[in-house]
């Protein structure tokens, strides 16, 4: 299954990726993330992250709400060999445990103009019960991905209105 969430920012591509780009800051710098560290500083496929700097697998814990209104959150955990690419703006995220194993995540950063862009997150997503795909779109990953996004407009929205 492929899914795609997307937004548009009032600020430059360039500052948009600076500020998304080191996940391992993402229980820093949004609410909903609980948890983004790396994990024994390994890659997943027994290389260390420091042989390969920009990748390295990251678990994160981010808070989905349930009922907003009364603050009830379902904490949903997952682990991600993640890497990223200055030159094209890309982030990428390969999901290696939880209910989301195998999927694939990019993000490309994309400038409408000088001082705006375009952001989409991309999800391939096929595991082995198909139906699966479908009700972790709807119920985890359109949720959390929206106030991802959400969250760094307003944020590279405020950076760059800062004088």
């Amino acid at each position: 299954m492929h899914s795609e969430i997307a937004i548009d920012i009032d600020a430059p591509a360039d500052l948009v990726f600076a500020l998304a780009h080191d996940v391992r800051r993402w229980s820093s710098l949004l609410p909903h993330y609980l948890r983004s560290r790396s994990i024994d500083g390994t890659l997943g496929d027994g290389r260390r992250s420091d042989e390969q700097p920009e990748s390295r697998v990251i678990e994160f814990v981010a808070r989905r709400p349930v009922i907003p209104w009364l603050g009830l959150d379902l904490p949903v955990a997952w682990r991600s060999r993640t890497w990223h690419d200055a030159a094209t703006r890309r982030l990428r995220f390969h999901h290696t445990a939880g209910v989301t194993r195998g999927m694939d995540v990019t993000w490309r950063i994309e400038p409408t103009g000088p001082a705006s862009c375009h952001v989409v997150i991309d999800h391939d997503f096929a595991p082995r019960l198909p139906f699966v795909a479908a009700i972790v779109d709807r119920w985890f990953t359109r949720p959390i991905a929206g106030r991802t996004l959400a969250t760094f407009r307003a944020l590279a929205e405020t950076v760059h209105g800062t004088p």
